[in-house]
């Protein structure tokens, strides 16, 4: 099976599945030198783990990263990061007589029409739960990202996501074309200063807090009918500098996107104005300079021709509703046959709240490849 690793200078490859022994990843790329912890790697899984609240999966992982390889007193020695986390409260009786059901809105056919075989208990690697790796492989990206700063004598870049909407709720920040300084005043919350910390102050993980009581709302009503919700996360990178991406396959807008499509659930990313732009004229989409290579507008989203403009970075990522909800659907069987099936187990009914830190995660290691990449990152003195 092809297609778990991801990246060209920084190469992430995950592995394990939802209810096997183990996940995590391996990280091959990453300069010597780096400071580098595992409690560094733990903030961000404790921010993704299950249970956190009556709106999450109530399935009970600790998620406790142990550092393999790669790292000497707290610095990477440029060898290959391994990163290992165990599962410790699968509760594989819920997926009891699966091996031959088709659940409606998973992967369990596309995998046996590809594979001829997969693991059925909790989607096996098809489970968002695959995504433990990616976001220890972005911890060890954003400390990349740091010693780049470092060594440059530059304000450390700040990745920070947020849910932007839920159902039909969504958050009263500005517009994409108005997140550059001087534009954001007036609003419920300013992307240019929010803070991880500002954004996990909330159950739902949006910083308007009308929006959040909507989204309670929403989410507690589909909860009553056993039913799930999809949104929208939406993630600033503030302090890129200009110049980071190439210009044609590996666009800096092409590798986030495939960073971020291939994120489960994932149906949709827009940059800037995104598919508003179809609706606009250029006089108004194009972001006129001002002195100092500034911009009036940012309808861009930070990137022009693939390459960062120095502006920030503004992407979107919508993500569906969750697939499996508890009440009777119409599936199949491997014979080909219609079977209708109640799904039970422990599951998120909306995935955007803990998509939030997997989404900053991908944009981390998507800039780290790329400032890698151009060698931008200066040997260590």
């Amino acid at each position: 099976m092809a297609g778990n690793s991801f990246g060209n200078a920084l190469v992430a490859t995950t592995f394990g599945e939802s209810h096997g022994a183990a996940l995590g990843c391996v990280v091959d790329g990453c300069p010597a030198g780096v400071d580098l912890t595992v409690e560094h790697i733990q903030a961000q899984l404790d921010r993704r783990r299950p249970g956190q609240n009556r709106y999450q999966t109530q399935r009970q992982e600790g998620d406790r990263a142990r550092l393999l390889s790669g790292v000497y007193q707290g610095r990477t020695l440029g060898t290959p990061i391994a990163v290992l986390v165990e599962n410790t409260d699968a509760k594989s009786s819920d997926y009891k007589g699966l091996d031959d059901h088709y659940r409606p809105g998973h992967a369990d056919y596309t995998w046996d029409q590809r594979f001829g075989r997969r693991a059925p208990r909790g989607g096996g690697r098809a489970s968002a739960r695959e995504t433990v790796g990616r976001v220890a492989a972005g911890a060890i990206a954003e400390a990349v990202l740091a010693a780049w700063a470092t060594r440059n004598h530059a304000e450390p870049l700040q990745i920070v996501a947020w849910v932007q909407q839920i159902g039909t709720a969504v958050a009263q920040g500005p517009a994409p074309a108005q997140i550059l300084p001087g534009h954001t005043a007036g609003y419920a919350f300013d992307p240019l200063t929010l803070t991880r910390e500002q954004v996990d102050a909330t159950p739902l993980r949006c910083p308007d807090p009308q929006a959040h009581a909507a989204m309670q709302e929403l989410l507690e009503q589909a909860q009553r009918e056993r039913d799930s919700l999809g949104g929208v996360v939406r993630c600033a990178v503030r302090g890129l500098p200009a110049g980071w991406g190439e210009p044609v396959f590996d666009k800096l807008t092409g590798m986030l996107g495939h960073a971020l499509l291939s994120l489960p659930a994932a149906r949709g990313v827009q940059f800037g104005t995104g598919f508003a732009a179809a609706e606009l004229r250029g006089t108004v989409h194009n972001d006129a300079f001002l002195p100092g290579f500034q911009f009036a507008s940012n309808h861009h989203g930070g990137v022009l021709g693939g390459i960062s403009t120095g502006a920030p970075l503004v992407v979107d990522v919508a993500f569906k509703p969750a697939a499996t909800i508890p009440q009777p659907q119409q599936g199949g069987t491997r014979a080909g046959a219609v079977a209708e099936r109640t799904v039970t187990g422990r599951h998120d009914p909306c995935v955007v709240p803990r998509a939030v830190p997997i989404v900053e995660a991908a944009v981390a290691f998507v800039l780290a490849d790329a400032l890698l990449a151009a060698n931008f990152l200066p040997r260590e003195t």
